[in-house]
């Protein structure tokens, strides 16, 4: 099935005309040709697409519709997007809309509407603090519990260089990184900052490669970190004795650079599809239909839409705070989360975990590439509520 910029993607379920109080209407704005269309554009849309059809593509006597845009990785036509789509056609729903700036923009819009946002593809700590809203859930991770489930991996005494994406994602995550770094005795050389959908990394690489540090940290996604990682080996950073760490890479990522490459990188997620038999069956069911298995931001993708019809066939209403009030009373436990929670300022939280890339030794497919070294518990990891500057969340003392 094709997908066309803010049409209406075709479910067997209806049309565009039908009246507003006969349908429920969902959007998707997100990368659908750049940096991260792979790892949580077309992908985290096929994903939702499964879930409204495994819920039953109705709900409550509504047909369920969805329209999807590709916002180019550019904020203001994101919003332009979001805006076109709260006047004129009438969403109840958000469901996710990828890149930090993108994705604030969207949800100020649609707290202003009273309309519910829903975010996998981003974990920017922005949307819990400033933009917290009773109708707006960050699902999968945050940009907090990235970096902080790395922090057992980080040495005492170890010098870093980071490598950084320019935009609040990445300076959010080198925040935190930094910080765990200082907690655990290393030291930060330096750190330069890329421009995003940059394509040739050598002069950021050869500097840290010069730099005398023992790590050189790749805070970066996406097809960016895909050819930072290429090149890095090309210009024989771990040949020099150089390790290479970043705090978020993906299946799709490592399917791209190949186990020889992107071996022995350490990472945290929040799901791994091979975990546990129920990941398992919807990896493999995912695979079947997208070609390849899903990572933590398809599987949140898919989670947080069918919680959300849950709640809406439980409400009897698609009205926003009645959905978001039941969103918060029926349990979270699915194959991406096991007794998931969500928070006062809209997190969800659910345990993360370690992982590492397999060797080629290691691995008995093409889809067999980590191995999990520890489970982080999600209130250990998540954006700590006692920092939290959101007015829902209610301080003690």
């Amino acid at each position: 099935m094709r997908i066309m910029a803010a049409s209406v993607v075709a479910l067997g379920i209806g049309s565009a005309s039908a009246q507003d109080k006969d349908k429920l209407l969902l959007a998707t704005a997100t990368d659908l040709s750049g940096a991260y269309s792979d790892i949580a554009g077309l992908s985290s849309v096929a994903a939702i697409k499964m879930a409204i059809e495994d819920f039953g593509s109705e709900v409550n006597g509504m047909k369920i519709e969805y329209i999807v845009a590709d916002h180019q990785n550019k904020p203001d036509i994101s919003a332009s997007f979001v805006r076109k789509w709260v006047a004129q056609n009438k969403i109840d729903a958000l469901v996710d809309v990828t890149l930090t700036p993108a994705a604030i923009a969207a949800q100020a819009i649609a707290n202003e509407n009273n309309i519910i946002s829903l975010f996998s593809g981003s974990g920017a700590t922005a949307l819990i603090n400033q933009g917290c809203s009773p109708i707006s859930f960050l699902w999968s991770y945050d940009t907090y519990a990235m970096p902080r489930g790395f922090a057992p991996t980080i040495k005492a005494g170890e010098k870093w260089y980071l490598i950084t994406v320019n935009y609040a994602f990445g300076h959010q995550m080198e925040e935190s990184l930094v910080k765990n770094l200082h907690e655990k005795g290393g030291k930060l050389i330096n750190s330069v900052r890329y421009p995003l959908g940059n394509n040739d990394f050598s002069s950021y690489l050869l500097t840290a490669a010069s730099s005398g540090a023992d790590v050189i940290g790749l805070v970066s996604a996406g097809s960016d970190l895909i050819n930072l990682v290429k090149q890095a080996r090309e210009f024989g950073l771990p040949r020099r004795g150089q390790r290479l760490a970043t705090p978020s890479i993906f299946e799709n990522d490592i399917d791209a650079i190949g186990l020889e490459v992107a071996q022995g990188l350490v990472t945290n997620s929040g799901f791994y599809w091979d975990r546990t038999p129920e990941s398992r069956k919807f990896g493999e069911r995912f695979l079947a239909r997208y070609g390849k298995v899903p990572n933590m931001l398809n599987a949140g993708a898919y989670s947080m839409t069918m919680h959300y019809l849950k709640a809406v066939k439980a409400a009897g209403t698609k009205e926003a705070k009645a959905v978001a009030a039941k969103m918060r009373e029926i349990p979270i436990d699915d194959f991406f989360a096991q007794n998931g929670k969500i928070r006062a300022d809209g997190r969800m939280v659910h345990d993360m975990f370690i992982s590492q890339v397999k060797t080629p030794a290691e691995s008995t497919g093409r889809w067999d590439v980590f191995k999990v070294l520890e489970t982080l518990p999600g209130d250990e990891v998540a954006y700590p509520l006692a920092a939290s500057t959101c007015p829902l969340v209610k301080k003690e003392g």
